[in-house]
């Protein structure tokens, strides 16, 4: 079994657990929803019960339920992991799986700004703040970055700051990769290809 596998295994008995709790009428609101789901997590990484290739996401999970309560979205976050890791986002068109990405990471309090041109360069230039979880598009780039399919036809250019390996995660799990841009001696600049490492294709 591969790490997207056990990733989507672990996703879909937490699920699983949700819906009986429900049926069982012992979740009947979002706060109850975190709490189940909380302890659930915490269950399994006493008990050890996952692959240890997994225990990652399981902490990572419970972190965000513990600190962020009914905001965290557990439910949501663990339907999109499980949507990810089962192939079913591959089979969307490049622009939908950026889209998703960019979702999920203001999901998780990244900043996400399109900036026009004026923005984008020059002297009034937006800067970045390295120490802020961001991601800054060029409107006018994003624009031909795409052909009427929603495939991508033209480089993607973007700015990455703060938790940058964080967020390439939530990239490559919808099949898009984010590499620092060598042509150019602008800071936290990357450039974004699609078709890498989509889950289902090859893994």
């Amino acid at each position: 079994m591969t790490l997207t596998e056990k990733s989507g295994h672990l996703a879909w008995c937490a699920l699983v657990a949700l819906a009986l709790a429900r049926q069982n009428g012992d979740v009947l609101s979002p706060a109850q929803e975190n709490l189940f789901l909380t302890r659930w997590l915490a269950t399994e990484l006493k008990q050890r019960r996952f692959s240890r290739d997994v225990t990652p996401d399981i902490e990572w999970l419970l972190k965000q339920g513990r600190q962020m309560g009914v905001s965290a979205k557990l439910a949501s976050k663990l339907s999109y992991l499980w949507r990810s890791c089962t192939g079913e986002l591959s089979e969307q068109n490049d622009l939908f799986r950026l889209t998703y990405a960019l979702e999920t990471a203001k999901d998780m309090h990244w900043n996400y700004r399109l900036l026009s041109d004026r923005e984008w360069l020059g002297r009034n230039a937006v800067v970045p703040s390295p120490g802020v979880n961001g991601i800054y598009l060029s409107r006018a780039n994003l624009d031909v970055a795409f052909d009427d399919s929603g495939q991508q036809i033209n480089p993607l250019t973007a700015r990455l700051t703060g938790n940058v390996a964080g967020v390439m995660k939530v990239f490559n799990r919808c099949g898009w990769q984010a590499e620092p841009d060598s042509g150019t001696s602008l800071p936290h600049q990357y450039s974004l290809m699609a078709g890498q490492g989509v889950p289902g294709k090859g893994d």
